[in-house]
Formats: structure tokens, C-alpha cells, sequence
């Protein structure tokens, strides 16, 4: 073990061999003593006998499941380019004695601000007064039609109020909203910094005029937001979901649309992904989609890469890297038998 070597699944590179992301700057990577880098080649999930030879796995969109751990256990880190993890079989990662670290601090602001433009998109009708302008003489006519809804005194909900939903909360503070959360993880200190009321979550859903999702998909957010809970929000409301497509029951969010149960909604994420062309939730005229990349910006990419690469360093010297989410991992003497060998040769 001369050199610490590191792996980049085969999403990181299109069929030409050209970056996916240029964006993401492997320079800091390349130029570290006794590093080497390669390409895997493209498989998903991705296979244990790729990672054989490897140390570290920076992990694009391509799952990571139990098949994927190398029976050799070398591997000490998967450095997820992002935060959300559902597509990475966490126990097994734990199993393994493999580190998953992810990237809070690339996606935080980036997020947060992909949704402060699906709530002003949405308030301010900007879909349709486009369609307006395009118009012509008649759609300036009927311009009146189409008024948009002030954020002053409306009430601002998020579902979580982890990194992003505390960004968010951050970034609205401008528009003298009320803010409300459901979270039972909450830091109660950082709520009540930015003035965040913490409610039951039937709560947040009755008296949000914007409503969030801002939690990771797990067995308990699975369909969190269903048909029972879709009812109780006013018929003015907008519903926003950054975070994963299956925290809600799409089909019953169609419903809610399709009969103007609710205004509107901003959806980056869906059950499934890509969508289905046909399905009728795209049909609707009162909803804004992106196709899970709206907060895809330059910034995002570099930060993330960023984050990931400050993660497989700080394994390699040794050291814990900062965003580990199987926490158990880090006392496992198989996992610190692998920090401490990395630190006598590489710290």
C-alpha cells in the first residue's frame, strides 16, 4: 500500500472520456503526494471486484449497494458527491467498515436558493406571465387575470430543519414571512435563532401558505406527505419539494392539483426519475418542474468535489472526515485499524 488510491465512479465521465461535471476540479486530487486516481468503468450499482485495488470511492449517481463492498476490505470511504444518500446501502457501508461521508456544505446554500426561486416563481405567476409576454396584444390584456401573491406576512413551512431547511429560513428573512417546521431532530437553539416556530406536523401542513420539504428519504419520510396530509392545506398554499420524490405521494399530489385543492407546486424530485412523459402530473399547468437540477449550478459542483476530496484526504491522513452519516462506523476497530495504518504511511 505505496500509494492511497482513489476511485471515481464511471458517471463522473461521459462516452467520449470527457468530464461529466467539468466543474468539479480534480486538480487538488491529482496534485497530492502518493495519490493515485482512476476512472471506474461504468456500472450500476457500481461492483465490488471494481473497488478491490481501492481506498476510496467518490460516488457520483451510481448506487452503492451491499454488492458493492469489496471482500478485501481495503475500502475505507465512500465520499458521496452530494447529501442525499438513499441510493448507498448504509448497514452494509457500516458492515464493511467503510466510512459514507456526504457533502452538507456543498448543497446547503445551493439548495436553499433553488428554493427561494421556486417561491418566487411561484408567487409571482412567472410561468404564465411568460407565456403572457409571448402573447402579445392579448395576453398583456389579460395580465390583470394572473396577480401574484405577496410573501409579507404569509407563512413559510418547512418539512425538516436540518442544513437546508435552516438555509432557507435563512435566506427569507428579507420577506418578513412567518416561519413554522416540523422536525423531531430539530436543534431547538438554531430554531429559535431564526425565529422558527417548531409544530406538530398536521400543524404544518393546515396553516403553511408555502410548504417545504427539506428531510432525507428514509423508511419514516417515506410517503410522509400523503393524501390525508395533502387535505389539510389551504386551497392558496404552494407546495415545494427539493428534497427526494418519494417523501411524497405523488399520485396523490396529482390529485390535489389537478382539483385545485391547492395553488400550485415547485417539484424537482419525483417517484420516479427520469418521468415518465405521460404522466399527468406534468400535464397540469399549475405546477414547475426541473429535472433534479435546479440547484445544479457551478458553485454547487465545485463545492461539492470540494467537500469529497477534503474527505478522502482526511482519511488518507488518518484523520475523520467531516459528514461520516454511519457514525457507528467510526468506533469499529476494523474502521480505525484502517485510519491508524493510513496515518503511519500517508500522515
Amino acid at each position: 500500500m505505496s500509494v492511497f488510491r482513489v476511485a471515481l465512479s464511471g458517471d463522473f465521465r461521459k462516452a467520449d472520456g470527457s468530464p461529466t461535471f467539468p466543474d468539479f476540479d480534480l486538480a487538488p486530487l491529482r496534485a497530492a503526494p502518493n495519490v493515485e486516481m482512476a476512472y471506474l468503468e461504468p456500472a450500476n450499482p457500481v461492483r465490488a471486484e471494481q473497488l478491490e485495488d481501492f481506498d476510496a470511492l467518490i460516488l457520483l449517481a451510481n448506487r452503492f449497494d451491499a454488492g458493492s463492498v469489496p471482500r478485501n476490505g481495503r475500502l475505507a470511504v465512500v465520499a458521496r458527491f452530494g447529501v442525499g444518500y438513499d441510493s448507498v446501502d448504509v448497514p452494509s457501508c457500516t458492515a464493511g467498515d467503510v466510512a459514507l461521508a456526504i457533502t452538507p456544505n456543498g448543497v446547503r446554500r445551493p439548495v436553499a436558493v433553488s428554493i427561494i426561486t421556486f417561491i418566487l416563481a411561484l408567487t409571482g405567476k412567472m410561468i404564465v406571465k411568460d407565456r403572457l409576454a409571448r402573447m402579445g396584444p392579448p395576453g398583456f390584456a389579460a395580465r390583470g387575470e394572473h396577480m401574484g401573491v405577496g410573501l409579507v406576512g404569509k407563512t413559510l413551512g418547512s418539512l425538516g430543519v436540518g442544513n437546508i431547511g435552516a438555509e432557507m429560513f435563512r435566506l427569507a428573512r428579507p420577506f418578513d414571512m412567518k416561519f413554522i417546521a416540523h422536525d423531531p431532530y430539530a436543534d431547538k437553539a438554531v430554531a429559535a435563532e431564526l425565529g422558527i416556530e417548531l409544530v406538530p406536523l398536521e400543524e404544518l401542513f393546515s396553516r403553511a401558505d408555502i410548504l417545504c420539504v427539506n428531510c432525507p428519504l428514509t423508511p419514516d419520510t417515506h410517503h410522509i406527505v400523503n393524501a390525508q396530509r395533502l387535505k389539510l392545506m389551504k386551497p392558496t398554499a404552494y407546495f415545494i419539494n427539493t428534497a427526494r420524490g418519494p417523501i411524497v405521494d405523488q399520485k396523490a399530489l396529482t390529485r390535489v392539483l389537478s382539483e385545485g385543492k391547492i395553488a400550485g407546486a415547485g417539484l424537482d424530485v419525483f417517484e420516479q426519475e427520469p418521468t415518465d412523459p405521460d404522466d399527468p402530473l406534468l400535464k397540469l399547468d399549475n405546477i414547475i418542474c426541473a429535472p433534479h437540477a435546479l440547484c445544479w449550478t457551478d458553485q454547487c459542483f465545485a463545492g461539492n468535489g470540494a467537500a469529497d476530496i477534503a474527505a478522502v484526504l482526511a482519511v488518507m491522513r488518518g484523520e475523520v472526515p467531516r459528514g461520516v452519516v454511519n457514525r457507528d462506523v467510526l468506533t469499529k476497530p476494523g474502521f480505525r485499524q484502517k485510519l491508524e495504518t493510513f496515518r503511519k504511511r500517508f500522515g
